[in-house]
């Protein structure tokens, strides 16, 4: 076994190596951006060499950084974890080339199976099933566009070069046909610096599965069964398990004959994942990700196998750890991606300071990247945590799931918790009747619009706040009495005739009036015309026993500068909080300033002074945690100004162009 590894990557996935490598006594040191120089992953490797600026192409797909930072530190070897540098065929090569090992596959099987169109001839070649497309890729817009042309839609764009849902789309009407070949080869390049793409026969409402392989690179290949990644988002899965459910025997089983029939044609050495699409009693292979899986623990929770163990000793020429007729799967095991961003908002990134972090302490398992006070930046993929949950049924492994997103609270950011549990909840999830397309078809039952203000939520921000900035002189301010402050009251129930406190959530706000604080501990607060009885009892880790009214409950509130989040049975809230003598209403007016909807990379500028657009026309394109964002002139007018150019860095909310209107809209 190695003595000292490098783990070339962040977040989650570096610290989840470093814990296996711990477990067997392995050194590990790290690498890291600028913008990750205070990242937990960092902080939990301990070791760790900066490599560069923040665009991942200035620093984690740095091959020459990678190596000079594996050699300072004295590793033995390279562990690229999944994306970046994961499934370059030069980066393997220039890792054996320094005198390394590179943990994972050779880079004569990365080629070959790395790109989708070569991997697809292999598959051919090992008599598996493929779907009908082209099989060579392409960088010619007008070629692309034949081949989409020569297909019966619809069709999906793939980056041939990479995985993870970048550089795909969905092509069902030829209407716009050339603005989504080049987006996709935009993605592509940014993604994996290859912007090649080939297409294929979109199979709809089939089911993505995938099985988990390892190989010696002797020839002798395993599978460790399979796993259900049906449930996805814009090609990007968010919610994986193992086994997959209501699977024929005898079609599980040829899926996984086939998958280890192709491995064994390669003589494959390390882990990977063979991918197909099944379809009925149908089914076709997809490609094959050479790499370690982001949803490798659920195969890990049911079948008791260290999949990143698996890969350190194959790599130290130990050979597999474990014959087929030795690997067992037992129970059922579910994981959620948790991600930084905003369902009700088209699934827009989010960046920012993470306030405050708390997942499950028991009965679940937890990969995350994060902790109070990181910093989420547009950088990077949007994933921050993973939860695990693992059972001796599927039904019970989708209630702990369920349940463990219930008591997770992740403030500062907006994620996709809330989502995700609605996702768990669906008749279809819990059936098993789920195809690829669900959650597009689903999309309004799992975003369903707030329906006004929550004046619960509201009321015990308001409670925690005042709490906050009342002075007391007892050393226990939750158990004082004396806090009244007011000189003016009305009615029986002294609530005062003034609103002393505006707050704002999702788009709404609403004045906040108090009355006295009672001797128990309750307080009646006015929130707009309702009057919520309130009061908040502390507990541990800013939990706290919350009384609204007849119901009791248990909540978390923090609060971070003008800034309250309260997270209690229904959601997690976000409120700012502003002294109402400081707040001034006031209502924008309208513009043709296009800003930013979020912290971003200019991609590319549609337009120049001058240039004469319509109302929806896209003036500017943005990148995000990868996602591509369009900023659309709301108006017809004249552009007067453009602030950026391609490769800028923009923060949310600034200016990238200003419209002039025509005279008739103003």
């Amino acid at each position: 076994m190695f003595k000292k590894i490098l783990i070339a990557n962040r977040g989650e996935i570096a610290c989840r190596i470093a814990r296996t490598c711990r477990r067997l006594g392995v050194a590990v040191a790290g690498v890291h951006s600028i913008a990750d120089a205070d990242a937990l992953h960092v902080r939990d490797i301990g070791e760790s060499i900066e490599i560069g600026g923040a665009p991942a192409s200035e620093s984690y797909l740095r091959i020459d950084a990678v190596i000079a930072a594996a050699k300072s530190t004295g590793a033995e070897a390279i562990h690229p974890g999944f994306g970046f540098l994961a499934e370059n065929a030069a980066f393997a090569r220039a890792v054996e080339a320094a005198g390394l090992v590179f943990i994972g596959p050779a880079p004569e099987t990365i080629e070959r199976l790395g790109d989708k169109a070569s991997a697809k001839r292999e598959a051919v070649a090992a008599d598996v099933p493929t779907v009908p497309g082209s099989e060579v890729p392409s960088q010619d817009p007008v070629e692309i566009e034949r081949s989409v042309r020569r297909l019966d839609l619809p069709v999906m764009l793939k980056a041939a070069a990479g995985g993870g849902g970048k550089g795909m789309r969905a092509i069902s009407t030829l209407d716009g046909l050339r603005d989504e070949i080049e987006s996709a080869m935009r993605e592509a390049k940014n993604a994996f610096g290859d912007a090649g793409l080939i297409v294929e026969k979109l199979i709809q409402h089939g089911r993505h599965l995938e099985v988990q392989i390892a190989g010696d690179g002797d020839g002798n290949v395993i599978h460790l069964f399979e796993r259900e990644c049906t449930l996805q988002r814009r090609h990007q899965k968010l919610i994986e398990e193992a086994p997959a459910a209501n699977l024929p025997p005898q079609l599980r089983q040829h899926i996984l004959d086939d998958a280890v029939r192709l491995g064994r044609r390669l003589r494959y050495r390390g882990v990977g994942t063979v991918e197909f699409i099944v379809s009925g009693t149908d089914y076709y292979f997809l490609e094959v990700n050479p790499r370690l899986q982001v949803e490798h623990p659920v195969t890990e929770m049911v079948t008791g196998i260290d999949i990143v163990e698996t890969m350190l000793r194959i790599a130290a020429r130990e050979g597999l750890p474990v014959v087929q007729d030795n690997v067992t799967c037992w129970g059922h095991a579910v994981e959620a991606r948790i991600c930084a961003e905003d369902p009700n908002d088209g699934f827009m990134p989010s960046t920012g300071e993470v306030a405050y972090v708390r997942f499950p302490s028991q009965g679940i398992r937890v990969e995350t990247g994060i902790a109070s006070g990181s910093t989420v930046t547009p950088y990077y993929d949007s994933m921050l945590a993973k939860l695990i949950a693992h059972a001796a049924s599927r039904d019970q492994a989708l209630d702990r799931l369920h349940n463990a997103l219930d008591e997770t609270s992740i403030f500062g950011v907006i994620t996709n918790r809330e989502f995700l549990q609605r996702l768990i909840a669906l008749p279809a999830t819990r059936a098993a009747t789920f195809h690829t397309r669900l959650i597009d078809e689903q999309i309004d039952a799992l975003t369903p619009r707030a329906d006004g203000l929550a004046a619960e939520a509201l009321a015990l921000g308001a409670y925690f706040w005042m709490m906050r900035q009342r002075a007391v002189s007892s050393d226990n301010p939750w158990r004082s009495s004396g806090l009244t402050g007011w000189q003016m009251a009305q009615g029986d129930d002294g609530m005062s005739p003034i609103p002393l406190l505006h707050l704002e959530s999702a788009g709404a706000s609403a004045e906040i009036r108090f009355a006295p604080l009672q001797p128990d501990g309750t307080m009646l607060i006015g929130v707009n015309d309702a009057r919520i009885s309130a009061k908040l009892s502390p507990l541990a880790d800013e939990s706290f026993a919350a009384m609204v009214n007849a119901r009791r409950e248990t909540v978390r509130i923090v609060q971070k500068d003008q800034a309250i989040f309260v997270h209690d049975a229904r959601a997690a809230h976000t409120m700012t909080a502003i002294p109402y003598l400081r707040y001034i209403s006031t209502s924008p007016d309208i513009s043709g300033e296009l800003r930013a909807p979020m912290t971003g990379v200019v991609l590319k500028v549609n337009v120049a002074v001058g240039t004469r657009v319509k109302a929806g026309d896209a003036a500017v394109i943005m990148e995000s945690m990868k996602m591509e964002l369009r900023i659309a002139s709301e108006v017809d007018g004249v552009v007067t100004a453009v602030h950026f150019k391609p490769g800028d860095t923009v923060e949310r909310n600034a200016v990238v162009a200003v419209i002039e209107p025509d005279l008739a809209l103003q």
